[in-house]
């Protein structure tokens, strides 16, 4: 366990159930094991996914603050400074919109060094306009001692451009995983025999994931020896499976719920489909890619970016084209050898530019840096 002279660091989030940032999380705890002290906010109670945390790590829950209707009123900024106070910490991390009362009550209490990150957006901004009040309010949280810390260069530009976020203050760092993990991981158990084609997906079932899309798009395939796997739990997914049986594809997609191991469900999939309404520079991508997987995607975020650059083109589709969807999936199920091409690419790319240790080199400086700044 660390010693109580290791920084701490208190991390305030929306919820703390298994998601992006969480995931993210845990890869920096882990990694850095007693270097860092950590206290933990969830403001929903939600706090599964610390079960994800080594032992070697030092980290508390602690109660969040009582928050009457209202959300940006002065008493519940005041009672989150108080929680701020109470902790002490050497810097204060706070991620996404869930949690930027924290921004702005560290802008007007002046509590500690403070890092906002930013992941991407819900489905009432899945469209890309930004809704203005939050714009004002981001503006206002996070001018001052804030940094802004985002994984996607389109994130990176909203921020300086819309949120108006000085450059100095504003650091794109990438995700990166584990590449070991994904290059020969046993499989989890198969609904579906080896002589199928496997199109699978891997995310949270929730309204902006638009799993819908992936459902209709296909259903349109023609390739009887193709099958869907979806891996995840959300509050979608009594919906998609209703929708898939009346899609007709009982016997052709499979739903597989949550995993604690998203290496093993990559290594069931022949292709990964993402058919989201919004990204910015989502892992299950990164995964697939270091699974050497072809990925098909629609156009969002940084998803085009993100791909081997010779295929990218051909993988990835505009959100409302559906039939382009389809045309995408089928092509790939029907030739494994342009599979096998793309998902070479796809690892060797990922491997040259999306590892953990570049990730973690990068975060350590920041907290260092904005420790100092106490």
């Amino acid at each position: 366990m660390a010693t109580n002279s290791a920084p701490l660091l208190l991390h305030a989030f929306s919820t703390f159930a298994m998601g992006g940032p969480q995931r993210r999380f845990l890869q920096i705890a882990n990694a850095f094991g007693p270097r860092y002290r950590h206290a933990l906010v969830a403001m929903d109670g939600n706090t599964a996914a610390a079960a994800g945390l080594n032992s070697d790590v030092d980290f508390q829950v602690i109660p969040a603050p009582t928050q009457k209707s209202g959300g940006l009123s002065l008493g519940n900024l005041s009672r989150i400074a108080g929680v701020v106070r109470q902790q002490r910490p050497d810097l204060l991390l706070s991620y996404n919109w869930g949690a930027i009362e924290w921004a702005l009550s560290n802008r007007l209490f002046r509590l500690a060094p403070q890092i906002h990150s930013e992941d991407g957006f819900g489905p009432e901004e899945a469209n890309g306009r930004q809704i203005p009040r939050r714009v004002w309010t981001r503006r206002l949280a996070l001018a001052g001692r804030c940094d802004l810390l985002v994984p996607s260069r389109t994130l990176e530009t909203i921020a300086r451009t819309v949120w108006r976020i000085p450059s100095r203050r504003c650091h794109f760092v990438p995700n990166g995983i584990e590449l070991e993990r994904f290059a020969d991981a046993e499989p989890l158990p198969m609904p579906f025999g080896d002589q199928h084609t496997v199109i699978g997906t891997i995310g949270m079932l929730r309204a902006e994931k638009n799993i819908s899309r992936l459902l209709r798009a296909f259903a349109a395939v023609q390739d009887d020896a193709a099958r869907l796997l979806i891996v995840g739990d959300g509050p979608a997914r009594a919906g998609l499976e209703l929708e898939a049986a009346q899609l007709g594809l009982s016997e052709r997609a499979a739903f597989l719920g949550h995993t604690d191991a998203p290496e093993r469900a990559q290594a069931c999939f022949d292709i990964f489909a993402l058919s989201s309404d919004t990204e910015q520079m989502p892992y299950s991508v990164i995964e697939a890619m270091a699974a050497g997987l072809p990925v098909v995607a629609t156009d969002v975020g940084d998803v085009r970016q993100m791909l081997a650059s010779d295929y990218a083109d051909n993988c990835v589709v505009a959100k409302t084209d559906e039939a382009g969807l389809t045309a995408k999936l089928e092509w790939l199920a029907t030739d494994p050898d342009v599979c096998a091409e793309i998902g070479e690419a796809n690892r060797d790319h990922v491997q040259a530019t999306y590892s953990i240790e570049t990730m973690l080199d990068s975060y350590d400086r920041l907290f260092q840096a904005r420790i100092k700044d106490r």
